[in-house]
């Protein structure tokens, strides 16, 4: 497993922006995957976007282009640029890393961080 620590999050008004980003440690393997998923309360975790190191990308359909994710593959990070925030945003955050080949289709990932809370609010 990878350890992957998050940073970025915070509160923002609706409309504003916010920038996630997820560094991983040293892996013996490289990372082949990485994705943020989210979790609001009352409802179980999500996946936002999912990006594997050859540069596809997949998001989920309550993004509709509002989201970018990217990888750097040598400094093993992933970041999430988040425009037009709305309330429905709101949620933990959580950064996911794969060393094994994905399926953008049905991503799958052995490697998790602790999660960053966005809170989008008036």
């Amino acid at each position: 497993q990878v350890h992957l620590v998050e940073s970025g999050g915070g509160s923002v008004q609706p409309g504003g922006s916010l920038r996630l980003s997820c560094a991983a440690s040293e892996s013996v393997f490289a990372i082949n995957g990485m994705g943020w998923y989210r979790q609001a309360p009352g409802k179980q975790r999500e996946l936002v976007a999912a990006v594997t190191s050859t540069g596809n990308t997949r998001y989920a359909d309550f993004v509709n282009g509002r989201f970018a994710i990217s990888m750097d593959n040598a400094k093993n990070t992933v970041s999430l640029q988040m425009n037009s925030l709305t309330a429905e945003d709101t949620g933990v955050y959580y950064c996911a890393a794969e060393t094994a080949p994905i399926l953008l289709l049905d991503p799958k990932f052995s490697s998790w961080g602790q999660g960053i809370q966005v809170t989008v609010s008036s």
